[in-house]
């Protein structure tokens, strides 16, 4: 499954590269397909943001990233990096009371905002005090009268973007005029771009949102949840890090990543992940090995001299199989997670003691009973109390996964 996204470049007055407004796509057709705003937006940023590492959409320059109505009032924009992206308001937004709110606050979290096809109305003129860029379109309002605002405008602190700029004429008519920014088809078409996605669970994402929607949050409850989806642990982690960039010590524990977010952005990252409407297609099965793996290692650590460890032994199980859950090499992936450094030997190399774990379950689940004999002396575990650990996981895991379904709605009773 791949994710796509078309970015068209934004230039200087120097006609140099400052960044890159990002355009939602859901194939190869190089066109905005049939689709709410709002979803669009959340699948763009889970897409975009969450799922990946090295992404050339977001490399580099400032993206800039339309917002409908909703998903500003939401605040989904404090999901990004502040100086990373630009917010942009859609011209479809309607300037009541409570969009101004939530731009307001924005503003005062540090972001950068950019009114898109700014029509001049009076009612968006409290909005301007907040406002860093105007982006005029000069097809739809015309290239004399986008100019002319931009000249009787120039002693504000405000920033032009010329959009639409389809001619040599257009360019020089707006340079002159004094737009500090351009955009357009004279300089560049939008380009498409295509990921490997990375989405978690729909299920998983349903249980989140219902408990994050009670009033106190427990966060032991959606630390469990979050436990028990790989591909939700895995955009959780990244997310996380790639957000907690001043964070000496990578976060490398769903727990201490709850912590760090706290409930606000809890609230939104789950919603967003949960609006973009994941699924991973894949087999239960694979899930439920990853579980019994992660559940056997926390036990063996536990049993061993390190049960300090354990919570790394839970981790290092559940990303074990991260490569066929997700259709990417291991080392792809967790070049994007900065996990601690003995998690990530022991799922590439088998080394250390969590590596050992590992190579522990291997063996056991391919029958050699040599190697078993092996690992259980290095590790100085009883062969006996290793057995136990396996059937316990086993049974953990598939009671687990059955307590997750649903309950079936039951039929309402006859009068």
């Amino acid at each position: 499954m791949y994710s796509y996204v078309a970015r068209q470049p934004i230039f200087n007055r120097q006609q140099r590269t400052v960044g890159y407004e990002l355009l939602f796509r859901d194939g190869e057709s190089n066109a905005f397909p049939v689709i709410e705003a709002n979803k669009a937006t959340c699948r763009l940023l889970v897409e975009n943001y969450m799922a990946v590492g090295d992404n050339l959409a977001t490399a580099g320059q400032r993206t800039f990233i339309n917002f409908p109505q909703e998903s500003l009032i939401r605040l989904l924009p404090m999901l990004l990096p502040k100086r990373k992206v630009i917010i942009e308001v859609l011209e479809t937004c309607t300037p009541d009371e409570e969009l101004f709110l939530a731009i307001k606050h924005l503003y005062r979290q540090g972001y950068v905002i950019a009114l898109d096809d700014f029509e001049m109305a009076p009612q968006w003129q409290r909005f301007l005090p907040y406002i860093h860029i105007i982006k005029l379109d000069l097809m739809k309002t015309g290239v004399e009268q986008a100019c002319q605002f931009v000249r009787q405008n120039r002693t504000r602190k405000i920033k032009f973007l010329a959009e639409k700029v389809e001619t040599y004429e257009d360019y020089a008519a707006a340079l002159k005029a004094g737009f500090h920014f351009f955009q357009g088809y004279y300089f560049s078409k939008p380009e498409l771009l295509k990921n490997r996605q990375v989405e978690p669970e729909k299920l998983t994402t349903v249980r989140l949102l219902q408990e994050i929607c009670r009033e106190e949050v427990n966060f032991t409850r959606v630390e469990q949840i979050i436990a028990s989806d790989v591909s939700l642990s895995y955009l959780l982690l990244r997310y996380v890090n790639t957000a907690a960039q001043r964070v000496v010590e990578p976060i490398s524990s769903f727990k201490q990543a709850l912590v760090y977010l706290g409930e606000e952005k809890i609230k939104i990252f789950v919603s967003a992940v949960a609006t973009a409407h994941a699924a991973i297609d894949k087999p239960k099965e694979l899930y439920s090995l990853s579980l019994q793996r992660a559940r056997m290692c926390e036990m063996l650590a536990s049993s061993s001299r390190l049960p300090f460890m354990k919570d790394k032994a839970f981790l290092t199980g559940l990303f074990s199989l991260l490569d066929a859950l997700l259709d990417n090499s291991l080392e792809q992936l967790l070049e994007l997670l900065p996990l601690e450094p003995e998690v990530q030997a022991a799922l590439l190399k088998r080394q250390g003691e969590l590596g050992q774990f590992l190579a522990l379950l291997d063996a056991y689940e391919q029958a050699d009973w040599a190697k078993v004999s092996e690992y259980c002396q290095a590790l100085k575990l009883n062969e006996e109390l290793v057995a136990k650990s396996f059937h316990h996981a086993l049974s953990w895991s598939s009671e687990y996964l059955r307590a997750s379904e649903p309950p079936e709605e039951s039929a309402p009773k006859e009068q």
